[in-house]
Formats: C-alpha cells, sequence, structure tokens
C-alpha cells in the first residue's frame, strides 16, 4: 500500500515530521517498508541556463555547452549528446560527485573525445521522475537560474509504502491509516460527512441479483451528459507518485476511491450497456475481453455482471473493454456492490488476475460504505467532468451486521501483562471506531463495520495494546523450574538440520520445490495412486503429493541448463508421499548432480574438469546419514536401486533387507525421456524418518575422540572369490574378527583378468589395527591376520591370493 505524505494529511491534521509518523505506523502494526523522498535524493540537481552550445570537434553528434550554473561564478563547460541541446536552454545541472539514479552512476569529471566535461544536462528518466530520455529537460524560461530542481517543481512529497498484514482491510485505504494514526495520538482525524445527492431522475437500469451469496449488496447510479477528459493535475501526480498510469477523469476517479477509502468502484459507459444488469454466474462456453486486454474463459463457479448481449465485467476483479470509458463516452453507469470475499480470491487465483480490486475485495470492504462511496464517486465525477445524476439504485444489503462483544476490561491485563487505565481503553477504542458502553468490570464493546476482523476479547486487547504500545508490554521471564529443560527440537528435526548443514558444506546449493508434482511423474517414481491426487490443484500439472523430492530437483536442474547454467548440484529437504494415504509422510533429504558438478568441483573451471558421477551421489548419501546419526558400521551398499536408475550405476543404502534407507546413482534414460530432461544426472535420496534411534545406555562420560598412544599397523589381504561374491561381505567378515582391535576394513582394488580364473575375482582389502594398551608384536599381528583369512574364507569361500 503506497500514499504521498499529502495525501495522508488530506485526512489526518498533524504536525508530526515524517520519520515520527513512520516510526509509529510501524509501531502500530503497519510495518513501513520504504518511503522515497524524491526532494532529498534530487536535492544536488540545480536549474541553469546553457549560453552557447557549439559542436564538438571530434565528434558529430556531441556539443560543447557553456552553462551558467547561477552560483555567481564562471560558466562551466559541458559535453552533452542530447538533440535538443542549444543556446537559450534552461534545463537541470548536475556537478561532479551528484548520484544519477537513472544510470546508476557517481557524476566525476571527465574527458569525452578529448574535452573535458565538468558536470551533466539531465533528462527527466536520469532523474527517475519519468520515462522520458530522449532529450535533457526543457524547463520554462523563467525558471530560476541556480534554485534547486526539486524544491522548484514541488517534489517535495515523500511516498510512503507500507506492508499490510491480510486481516487489515480497512487500511488498504489512506482514509483508515490515517484514523489509525489519530489514535496513536498523531494527530486529529479527518472525517466529514459525505453528503447525499439528489437524483434528478429514476435510473432507467435495473438490477438483478441471482445469487445473493455472491454479492450481497450492489448500488448503481447514472450520471448523464459527462464530459470525459484528463484528470485534474493534483489527481494525475497522486497516481504517478504511487505508480498508477493516469488514464482520464471517470477511470482516475475509481483509482483515487481504491486507494482513498478502500472502496473499489467500476463505471460502465452507460451506452454500451445494452438493457438491464444481471449479477449472476457465468456460463460454460462465455469468455470476456477485459480491460487489460486480455480474453478469459469462464465457467459456472466465476461471479459477473452482465447485460442482455452477455459478459459485461469480472464481479470485484476487472471490466471489460467492450463497455469501458473513453473520450467519447456522455453517460456513465457508477457501481458500488459487495462481493463474496472466498468467490473473488478464488476466480482472482483461477484466471491469474491480480488487480487492485481483487486485493481488497478478497480481504473484505466496509459494508456500510457501499452507498456512501456511490455519493462520494458520483460527487467527483460532477466535479471534474459534470453531468446529471440519477437516482440510486440498491438491491440487497447496504450495511453490515451489528456485532457487540461482551468485554471484560480485566483481559487487557491478564493477555498483555499492562495495565491501561478504562479512560485510555474507551479512547483508544472510540478513535479506531468502536463504541464502548458500561462502568465495568465487562463493558459493552461494539464493533465497526470496516473491522470485519474483529469478532472476540483478545482482538479487542491487540487493537488496544497496539495503540497504548507494544514497547510497554513487561518483560517477563519464563518460570524454569528446578529440573532440567526439555529438548526443544525432535530426533527428527535435529536430523534435518544437520542433513542440510552437511549437503551445503559439501558445495551442493539448497532449492525448494513444489510439493505436488505430474501424474506422469509421480507414476514414474512409485506414486500416482488416486488417493494422493489433489481435489483442487492450482494448476494442472501440479495434480500429485509428491513420492520423491527427485522429481522436482530434477525439473530445477533442467531449467538452470535450459538458461546456460548445466554445471549444477541441488539438493532438498522436505516432506515425501510414500503409500496410499496422505498420512504416509516421510522427511527426505535428495540432491542432485549434473555436468562438472562433482564433489571435486562444482562448475567450469581449468584446475577441475570432473564430471560428477555415482561415487559422488554415493559420497552425498552417506554425509547426510553420517550428519543424521546413522550407524555407518551397519550399513550395507547393495547393487541396483529403484527402475528408474540405471541397474548397472546405482546402489541401495540399508540396514538388512526390511530398513531400506535410500539410494543413488544415475537415472535411467528412460526416466529421464519421461521428465524431458537431458542427461547424464547423479542423486541421492535418504529417508531420514528410517534412520534408527541410537540406543541410550547409561554410562560414565568418555571423550568425543579416543586417542591412543601406539602406532596403528596396516596389513594388505588379496582374496580370489566367485564373481558373485560382494565386497561388502568381505569387508563384514574381517571387521567381526576384533571389533575392538581392528578399526577400519577398506577395499582398494578389484581385479578381473589375466592370472585369475574365468568366475572368479581378486579383492583386496586393507586393514587397520589399532592397538589400545601396548604395542603390537609380530606373533601378535600373524595370529590376527590369520583369523582374518579364516573369517574370510569361512563367509565367502574366498582364498589368499599367492
Amino acid at each position: 500500500m503506497k500514499f504521498t505524505l499529502s495525501w495522508l494529511k488530506d485526512h489526518l491534521d498533524t504536525d508530526e515530521p515524517l520519520d515520527k509518523l513512520a516510526d509509529k505506523l510501524t509501531m502500530i502494526g503497519l510495518e513501513v517498508e520504504n518511503i522515497e523522498d524524491k526532494a532529498k535524493a534530487l536535492k544536488p540537481f540545480t536549474i541553469a541556463k546553457v549560453i552557447s552550445a557549439e559542436q564538438h570537434p571530434n565528434a558529430d553528434r556531441l556539443r560543447v555547452c557553456m552553462v551558467d550554473t547561477g552560483d555567481g561564478g564562471a560558466p562551466v563547460q559541458v559535453v552533452c549528446g542530447a538533440p535538443n541541446a542549444r543556446a537559450g536552454l534552461v534545463s537541470v545541472f548536475s556537478p561532479p560527485g551528484t548520484y544519477i539514479p537513472g544510470k546508476d552512476i557517481t557524476l566525476g569529471v571527465g574527458t569525452i573525445r578529448g574535452v573535458e566535461s565538468r558536470g551533466m544536462l539531465c533528462s527527466a528518466a536520469e532523474l527517475q521522475i519519468s520515462n522520458d530520455h530522449d532529450g535533457i529537460m526543457e524547463l520554462p524560461a523563467d525558471a530560476p537560474v541556480g534554485a534547486g530542481y526539486a524544491e522548484w517543481a514541488a517534489l517535495g512529497d515523500p511516498v510512503v509504502e507500507i506492508n499490510l498484514t491480510p486481516n487489515r482491510q480497512d487500511c488498504t485505504g489512506v482514509h483508515g491509516i490515517a484514523r489509525d494514526l489519530a489514535a496513536a495520538d498523531m494527530g486529529k482525524f479527518k472525517d466529514p460527512t459525505i453528503k447525499p445527492i439528489k437524483g434528478e431522475f429514476p435510473c432507467p437500469v435495473k438490477v438483478t441479483v441471482e445469487d445473493a451469496t455472491l454479492c450481497p449488496g450492489f448500488a448503481l447510479r447514472l450520471v448523464r451528459g459527462v464530459k470525459n477528459g484528463p484528470s485534474p493535475e493534483w489527481l494525475q501526480k497522486r497516481l504517478t507518485a504511487i505508480g498508477l498510469r493516469p488514464i482520464n477523469a471517470l477511470v482516475d476517479i475509481t483509482n483515487f476511491m481504491t486507494y482513498d477509502r478502500a472502496r473499489p468502484l467500476h463505471v460502465f459507459d452507460a451506452k454500451k450497456v445494452r438493457g438491464n444488469l444481471v449479477v449472476r454466474r457465468a456460463r460454460d462456453g462465455e469468455a470476456l475481453l477485459a480491460l487489460d486486454g486480455r480474453t478469459y474463459n469462464l465457467d459456472p463457479s466465476i461471479c459477473v455482471i452482465a447485460d442482455e448481449h452477455g459478459v459485461e465485467s469480472l464481479a470485484g476483479i476487472m471490466g471489460g473493454e467492450a463497455s469501458g470509458c473513453d473520450e467519447n463516452t456522455t453517460d456513465v453507469l457508477i457501481e458500488s456492490a459487495l462481493w463474496n470475499e472466498i468467490n473473488i480470491a478464488q476466480t482472482g487465483r483461477k484466471l491469474g488476475i491480480n488487480s487492485d480490486a481483487r486485493y481488497r475485495f478478497e480481504r473484505g470492504v466496509d459494508p456500510a460504505f457501499m452507498v456512501p462511496g456511490l455519493e462520494l464517486a458520483t460527487k467527483l465525477v460532477m466535479e471534474m467532468c459534470g453531468g446529471t445524476p440519477s437516482e440510486n439504485v440498491v438491491v440487497g444489503k447496504a450495511f453490515g451486521d451489528d456485532r457487540v462483544i461482551d468485554f471484560p476490561i480485566t483481559e487487557v491485563k491478564r493477555l498483555s501483562g499492562i495495565e491501561v487505565p478504562q479512560p485510555e481503553m474507551k479512547r483508544i477504542l472510540t478513535h479506531l471506531g468502536f463504541m464502548m458502553a458500561g462502568p465495568g468490570p465487562v463493558v459493552k464493546v461494539a464493533v465497526p463495520s470496516w473491522r470485519s476482523d474483529v469478532h472476540g476479547k483478545a482482538d479487542i486487547v491487540e487493537e488496544i495494546v497496539r495503540i497504548f504500545g507494544v514497547d510497554k508490554v513487561p518483560m517477563t521471564p519464563f518460570e524454569r523450574g528446578d529440573d532440567a529443560r526439555k529438548p526443544v527440537l525432535t530426533p527428527l528435526q535435529l536430523r534435518t538440520r544437520r542433513a542440510r548443514r552437511a549437503l551445503a558444506s559439501r558445495g551442493i546449493v539448497e532449492a525448494v520445490t513444489w510439493s505436488f508434482i505430474t501424474k506422469t511423474a509421480a507414476k514414474l517414481f512409485g506414486g500416482g495412486q488416486r488417493e494422493l491426487e489433489v481435489a483442487n490443484p492450482i494448476a494442472s500439472d501440479l495434480s500429485d503429493m509428491r513420492p520423491t523430492l527427485l522429481a522436482g530437483l530434477i525439473s530445477a536442474a533442467q531449467a538452470n541448463a535450459d538458461r546456460g547454467y548445466g554445471d549444477v548440484a541441488l539438493f532438498e529437504v522436505g516432506q515425501v508421499f510414500k503409500g496410499d494415504r496422505p498420512q504416509d509422510q516421510f522427511m527426505a533429504a535428495s540432491g542432485v548432480r549434473r555436468g562438472l558438478a562433482s564433489s571435486e568441483g562444482l562448475g567450469r573451471h581449468w584446475t577441475s574438469s570432473a564430471q560428477a558421477d555415482v561415487f559422488d551421489a554415493k559420497a552425498d548419501a552417506l554425509a547426510v546419514l553420517a550428519a543424521a546419526g546413522a550407524p555407518m558400521q551397519a550399513l550395507q551398499i547393495v547393487a541396483g536401486g529403484p527402475a528408474w536408475l540405471h541397474p548397472g550405476r546405482s546402489g541401495t543404502i540399508q540396514i538388512g533387507p526390511q530398513n531400506v534407507l535410500g539410494y543413488f546413482g544415475e537415472v535411467h534414460p528412460r526416466a529421464l525421456e519421461a521428465l524431458g530432461a537431458d542427461g547424464p544426472l547423479v542423486v541421492f535420496e535418504v529417508i531420514l524418518d528410517r534412520i534408527p534411534e541410537a540406543k541410550k545406555k547409561p554410562t560414565r562420560a568418555k571423550p568425543l575422540i579416543e586417542l591412543s598412544a601406539f602406532q596403528p599397523v596396516s596389513r594388505d589381504f588379496a582374496f580370489i572369490v566367485d564373481r558373485a561374491v560382494k565386497a561388502g561381505d568381505i569387508v563384514r567378515a574381517a571387521q567381526g574378527v576384533d571389533k575392538k582391535l581392528i578399526t577400519g576394513v577398506n577395499v582398494f582394488d578389484v581385479y578381473e583378468g589375466k592370472g585369475i580364473e574365468d568366475g572368479k575375482k581378486s579383492i583386496a582389502i586393507a586393514v587397520t589395527l589399532q592397538p589400545r594398551e601396548k604395542t603390537l608384536t609380530d606373533q601378535e599381528i600373524d595370529a590376527v591376520a590369520a583369523k582374518i583369512v579364516a573369517e574370510v574364507t569361512k563367509k565367502t569361500g574366498g582364498t589368499l591370493r599367492a
């Protein structure tokens, strides 16, 4: 929500400085996001006069200008490329050291084609006051040379932008913001009574509302004999300041009412409307060419305003092109209505329209202001365009339901901890438009029509506290008690955090993708059950709850590749749905690497050209498991994985066949084709919920790292085994010989070929022995080695390679 300071002062009589008003707005819940003060930003720019403009000796399109800056000194030489630079021109000058907002540069003394330039003559675009960049600004001949341009041009009206919470629909208009500031002692609220305008004749257009739940109230008036043209300068400046483009007086009035009083209206060209108006649901096959130039296909869920020819307007969202007002308009129908908030939100989302009217109607507008808003708009139309008004046509309710709350005044102290005197409570509520009656301890509070968000006692306490001052809420420590504090985060939350940190430390970028994917992708990854379909998807290609994070990550990687960023590594930690019910949710950590985004280095660089491969994905998965607290010694890696992974370049991580923790590998070409992605891609996915909890045993505290004073010993073994024997079986057999003494078993070679029988292979392992109590003798080492050979032979049938 944007407004200017002068606009605010139309509704608030105040002498408070802007900084204080901005601080108070934030303190009462209307957070100020930005203040744009052009007078302050453009203070260095002055009015200057070009004395002479001669051709540049070394450039055809440049002129060397001598400029009188009005400071009493000698003329300043400026090289200018504008086509309208000429002697006698009064323009805007910026000296060296000035920041040029339109170019995002700080001006210095420069030499252009061999000629020194000590400043700049500016265009309107360079000052960011318009889009005109065809030449330097041309000011009137009587503009005071040497004066500040911003002050002379009356640009000293700061623009304030606030961030509204969805419940404060009353502050989508400047009038409501001024009311809040007045209640906070920032000035006196101006709220003159809107006088009804007498109609000179009956309105010839009748209105029918077919479904009152979609349109609780509708008011209409005809104004004949208007003369449409440009709106007054004050109105154009207001709209331009907040980023709106002035169109014509009739349209500008509706935009002004939207931002000034939070009352969206619509004006129809009465001569383009055929017959009476009806508010109804759209019919299948109907369409509307709207004022934004787009054609929208409609259905019965959408509320419209129609005449005898068909749909003329999307109710509460946008008017139609066919009945829009232009310079030839002479008769207008002014519409002020109330719309169903939920229907407005659903229609806007379905059609992809984000209009100022939708923004306000889906939050709810003041029902009691429907008719007064029509009267005020009529007054503005008659002042700016002339015309003769008809009588009003009002259908449905022209006011909201009365709401009275029984409010114990002790609730303020109980809920906020602040002692607020009852007279001060009454003052605050009265200034906000509430009515408070009764001596207490329980009073009656009547809620104003524009505060549809206030429903109970806590809401009233909030209103009192935010105006009285949230900074006055006392700091009260919580009673901790004598017992130890319980952990705040659950084990799964801790795993999630650690998984994110582990993957980020490996140079992978975190992504957030949609929780819904296409039906094709869901079936590809083992989902797509009917129970997991979304009943009302936000888009047709987001129809199913995702069984994996990888579908979204692969799409994101491909989107980066399509834009020239092929070497990408992405990860996501989030929920997946594996099963027949939406309740079957699991927390997963997944990642994808593409191109040169291997663990050795991300991106194309002369020092590294390593392509991401299966072992990068495996390392990522194991890093997640280690960070999440998985029992690494118990993990088993089995070749192969789901059907969407390449059968010869993938693996499954498990703790026995009944507890599969995750997968890693290269995506199958058929899966890539189905997803519309280019390969190769390597991925991994780990289900954090399936990691077993660590067993808690009462024990004495031990150091995190137990260091030994004795030198470790390493021995290598090579075994001849059948080709079907897995290397992991040999590793586990060797580890089981002496779990206390053997601290590491690693595979460092697998060989098949010359010297090895057909159907056999050689697997070499390195075993690390770490003595704890004494240095091992050769006889003790040989004894352990013999046990290792015997155990591997027993478990795998292998023999020691000669």
